[in-house]
């Protein structure tokens, strides 16, 4: 899931050309891109269009942005949007592992009404000073919860920290990826509002990709091949990565633990990096099954 495009949910129009988009993953916005006094219309054309079941036939990631628990809209939405073919449910604020725990009972009722069969995941936003600081409990809350996925904007621009400061966004960023592994789910990063800066969306990609981020929010699709390129495995990637599993073999056999690829020493912790690397490689088409 290199690339995560927004798609408002008022905008139905976009449903099925979203669906053809590069974008690995497709999350519908019930949230911040649909006006208050849209969202019933809104709810309502996504919930007819995810039964009419194109997009669980894409072979793309169907994610789902519903309203936080707070407001009156999260009761809604959840019945109408946990269909089949729906992956993930992206919860806006979560405030609490009660608070995920409690998503996570009105996802299994949907799921019972809905005759919904797989799991639908959870993917929380860190987008509050509290949720940040409290990150790896929420990312451990419960076994749905498959990713945290960083809100810049919304945990900034309220402090006064500017949303482009290098200090604070890696500091932000790295303390969600920690969180995540802790927990053993992924960490996925923000979105990133200036469109016409290619070059800092860029560059903000490489950084969260060089502290272990799955993939990046595009909020338009000009955003979306950039982020396909930055979080995919490079040549000189996946040419070190198998080299790394091919000495581990003969070093296996050997029963040597510690070795020397490329001129760097090689343990465990750089032959699981190896192995996630040609797992993704292959996964993305780059190398045989």
């Amino acid at each position: 899931m290199r690339s995560k495009l927004f798609v408002p949910g008022s905008r139905p129009e976009l449903f099925a050309k979203s669906l053809a988009g590069a974008a690995d993953s497709i999350s519908f916005d019930l949230e911040d891109a649909v006006f208050e006094s849209r969202k019933d219309a809104a709810r309502g054309a996504l919930r007819d269009f995810l039964r009419g079941g194109s997009a669980a036939a894409s072979g793309k990631t169907i994610i789902v942005r519903v309203n936080a628990m707070d407001t009156p809209h999260f009761e809604r939405d959840v019945p109408a949007v946990v269909q089949p073919g729906v992956h993930v449910l992206n919860l806006p604020k979560p405030e609490s592992p009660a608070h995920v725990r409690t998503a996570v009972a009105a996802i299994e009722r949907a799921e019972k009404a809905n005759g919904v069969e797989t799991p639908v995941g959870l993917l929380l936003n860190i987008e509050a000073p509290a949720a940040l600081r409290m990150a790896a409990e929420l990312a451990s809350a419960h076994p749905r919860v498959v990713g945290l996925q960083l809100g810049l904007g919304d945990l900034f621009e309220p402090l006064g920290i500017a949303r482009r400061e290098p200090a604070a966004i890696q500091q932000a960023m790295f303390t969600v990826r920690m969180a995540a592994g802790e927990a053993g789910i992924y960490a996925y990063d923000s979105a990133f509002a200036d469109i016409r800066d290619a070059d800092g969306f860029r560059a903000e990609a490489m950084l969260s990709r060089s502290l272990g981020f799955l993939g990046k929010t595009c909020i338009h699709p000009s955003q979306v091949a950039i982020a396909n390129e930055v979080f995919q495995p490079t040549d000189a990637e996946i040419a070190h990565a198998l080299k790394v599993i091919e000495a581990t073999r003969d070093a296996d056999a050997k029963g040597i633990g510690a070795y020397v690829v490329d001129g760097k020493m090689i343990d465990i912790p750089f032959v699981i990096r190896a192995r996630a690397i040609v797992a993704s490689a292959r996964s993305l088409g780059l190398l045989p099954g």
